[in-house]
Formats: structure tokens, sequence, C-alpha cells
């Protein structure tokens, strides 16, 4: 079990490029009480060993991507073609560790039950509120101040009246 947690652990950290609401959910405290099976475990284990070093180059592969762009935009003056090929080869890199993490998402989604997969998600929406976020349809979005919910604004006092609605005609 201590190795899995490891194994776990490593994978989190590749995966920290994630997007919101993109986190590790197998490696967070939102899986635990999922009842998770042993083989669950060990195939949810497999899959992430599996795609650990090549998600670690990826995220290498982005970050030398990033630091090209900034070097490109911070000539001056700026070389455009080759700005913009910094850009487009960002714009690459950023896909491939994307379409590398969906794919290891997919093949983790498929070790759980379709229940454990919902209680998981409505967990998942719990703690993304909590944290400040707000669902738009299709993505997650920080809500306006950034943190979690405050407390309720007082309620506003009604307005008065306009002028001469009171008067009967």
């Amino acid at each position: 079990m201590k190795r899995a947690l490891l194994f776990l652990c490593v994978a989190a950290a590749c995966a920290s490029a994630q997007g919101p609401g993109m986190f590790p959910w197998w490696d967070s405290p939102l899986v635990k009480d999922l009842n998770l099976s042993e083989d669950q475990q060990k195939q949810i284990d497999s899959t992430v060993r599996d795609h650990r070093d090549k998600l670690i180059e990826q995220r290498a592969a982005v970050q030398k991507a990033e630091g090209a762009l900034q070097d490109a935009l911070n000539k001056d003056p700026v070389d455009e073609p080759k700005a913009r090929e910094a850009i487009e080869k960002l714009i690459a890199a950023r896909g491939d560790l994307m379409r590398m993490m969906s794919h290891m998402g997919l093949k983790l989604r498929a070790v759980l039950t379709p229940q454990q997969w919902q209680e998981l998600q409505r967990r998942r929406r719990g703690r993304m509120f909590q944290e400040g976020w707000r669902e738009r349809p299709g993505r997650w979005r920080r809500a306006p101040g950034g943190g979690p919910p405050g407390p309720a604004a007082p309620p506003r006092p009604p307005e008065p009246p306009p002028p001469g609605a009171d008067e009967e005609q």
C-alpha cells in the first residue's frame, strides 16, 4: 500500500500541469471512502506507473517551449517569425501533454464503477466550488474575488415606489 501511495504521489506531481478541474483525482482526498477494491487500486497504480515517465518528459517539453517563447518575446526588436514559431511549439507541447493526461484519465476512469465515478464527480464539483471556482458550460472559471464564497451580502432594502404610484386614477 505504501508503494502504491508513493506512485500516486509521483503521478500527482507529474499531473500538476493540469488546469482547473483536472486534478489527479486518483491521489486526492476525494477518492477516500470510494471503496476501491484491491484490484482497482492495483490497476490505478499500474496505469499511473506506465504513464509517469512520459508525463515527466511532456511537462519538461512544455517548460522548454515556455522558456523559448519568453526568450523570443524579450528580444528587442521582437523577431515575429521566431516568436510565432515559439508560440506554435508551445501550443503543440501543451496539446501533447493534455492528450497524454486525457488518455491516462480515460484508462483510470475505466477502472471505476459508474457509482464510484458519479460519487467522485459529485465530490469534485463540491471541492471546486469551495475553492472559488464556478462551473460554466464546458469549463470551470475562477469566481470574482478568486476565493471561496464569503458570507452573503445583506439584503438590499426595497426601493421606494416611484412618485405617483400610489395615486388612484
